[in-house]
């Protein structure tokens, strides 16, 4: 057992506690990384917050990138001292959804509270969302992984963990949007901004950016947005068909967890057109729509986890991206702060200003 420091919840809705808790070697089919960069995700701050509930204490964070320290036995094309990714992806790859290429959705069971990371006393700690990124180091299942170019930078390869490959294949993967079709994305923050950066490499016609403020439209336009329409308007959704030459979208990708987005969301649709649904409210939230409009017209609605994405397969043609400079990372990033400052950075997310905010861990 290691030692290490992590950003701990103990109580949700209260600042996180930086302390020492142990971190247990890579056992069969697991791989420890050293931690460089963790970004903030708005899914970390609804679980800090209580949103879907879950064990306490528990560390979270989940959207991380470095380097490899320990592999154990059974692990293959993953060694130390490689650069990786660290998703939260973890499957098992034989459940019948890992089985049809669907690994962001298996639905073989782990037990969060029997992972690697415990207390410092050695009682159990919630293993947040299968990664506990906001800590020095962690210990994943090796599905979890993506060996990614050394010289990358690895605060921007954080973003491409979560937020960079659930925007971007929300687009490509579970809209199947082709080129010449029109895309809406209703949230121009981090995932908003990706889907909208999905959009333009698959080729949309129209990207229309929707969203609560004229600065986050202009932003949305650095990334890719051919328009932008205010959600504040009256009716926001007959401003974009107007935009559209009078027809709706062939993709609406709703990438906020906003009640009024998700019902007003059919409402942008064309003949047709689909709506994915990205943005997670809270449990127990409810929207409304009127399925019958759905039915006459061939609409319909996908939630989409992660992308769909297949990290081995859809990471690495990212990053080649990145490197082209077709796929905007560096620019994502709004803040860089240490763990000391994760509370700080915590409460920078909620404003809405921040794209991603990045908890580094200097070597």
């Amino acid at each position: 057992m290691q030692k290490i420091r992590a950003a701990v919840c103990h109580e949700f809705g209260k600042p996180l506690v930086i302390e020492d808790v142990l971190l247990r070697a890579p056992e069969a089919g697991e791989v420890e990384v050293r931690l460089d960069a963790c970004a903030i995700c708005h899914s970390d701050i609804t679980y800090i917050d209580g949103g879907w509930g879950g064990n306490l204490p528990a560390i979270y964070g989940h959207e991380a990138a470095g380097i490899v320290t320990a592999v154990g036995a059974g692990v293959h094309g993953i060694a130390v001292g490689d650069s990786v990714c660290v998703t939260l992806i973890r499957a098992c790859g034989h459940c019948p959804n890992c089985a049809s290429g669907k690994p962001t959705i298996c639905d073989t069971p782990y037990d969060r509270m029997a992972g690697p990371v415990t207390m410092a006393d050695g009682s159990p700690v919630e293993h947040g969302m299968a990664t506990a990124g906001f800590a020095e180091a962690v210990v994943v299942d090796q599905s979890q992984i993506v060996v990614i170019p050394a010289d990358m930078p690895k605060d921007a390869a954080s973003l491409i963990s979560c937020g960079v490959i659930t925007g971007v294949g929300a687009v490509v993967n579970a809209g199947g949007v082709r080129p010449g079709q029109d895309v809406v994305v209703i949230g121009a923050g981090g995932v908003g901004l990706n889907a909208i950066q999905g959009a333009r490499i698959a080729g949309a016609r129209r990207i229309v950016a929707v969203d609560m403020t004229l600065e986050k439209l202009a932003i949305a336009r650095e990334f890719g947005a051919t328009d932008g329409v205010l959600a504040t308007e009256a009716k926001p959704w007959a401003a974009v068909k107007r935009l559209l030459g009078g027809r709706g979208a062939d993709a609406v990708i709703v990438t906020v967890g906003a009640i009024p987005a998700y019902d007003a969301a059919p409402k942008y649709l064309g003949y047709g057109g689909r709506v994915v649904m990205v943005g997670m409210p809270h449990s127990g939230a409810m929207s409304t729509y009127e399925p019958v409009m759905l039915a006459a017209v061939g609409q319909g609605m996908v939630g989409s986890k992660m992308g769909d994405v297949v990290i081995r397969r859809d990471i690495p043609w990212m990053v080649d991206l990145y490197q082209q400079g077709r796929l905007k990372l560096d620019e994502l990033i709004s803040g860089r702060f240490t763990l000391d400052q994760i509370n700080d950075a915590i409460a920078n997310t909620k404003t809405g200003a921040a794209r991603r905010n990045v908890v580094m861990f200097p070597r």
